[in-house]
């Protein structure tokens, strides 16, 4: 199996997006889902390590049940995670807008 990427079983215009469009709507569009998939992938790493640091802080020892303290102690540092995770987001929105508009 080969690691890089070939686009041999495509003509010319498959890769395009058909004839008569330009390359350069293809590499925007190719650009575009990458980057939504770039920002999938950082999401699915800020879960797993929410998870395993809330798990790591919240339980004492696994058993078959969650006690109330421990699924309190689970949601209240997810929420935390995530309360810290959407103010971060939210600055740097406002960061960005704060320095296009100049």
């Amino acid at each position: 199996m080969s690691d890089s990427f070939s686009l041999s079983g495509f003509s010319d215009s498959d890769r395009t997006g058909g004839p008569g469009l330009s390359s350069d709507k293809s590499d925007k569009e190719l650009q575009e889902f990458l980057m939504i998939e770039k920002q999938k992938a950082q999401l699915n790493a800020q879960i797993h390590e929410f998870s395993d640091t809330c798990w790591d802080m919240c339980m004492d020892k696994p058993s078959t049940k969650l006690d109330s303290r421990t699924e309190t102690c689970l949601v209240n540092c997810v929420d935390r995670f995530i309360d810290v995770s959407l103010l971060v987001t939210n600055r740097y929105a406002q960061l960005i807008q704060k320095n296009a508009g100049m």
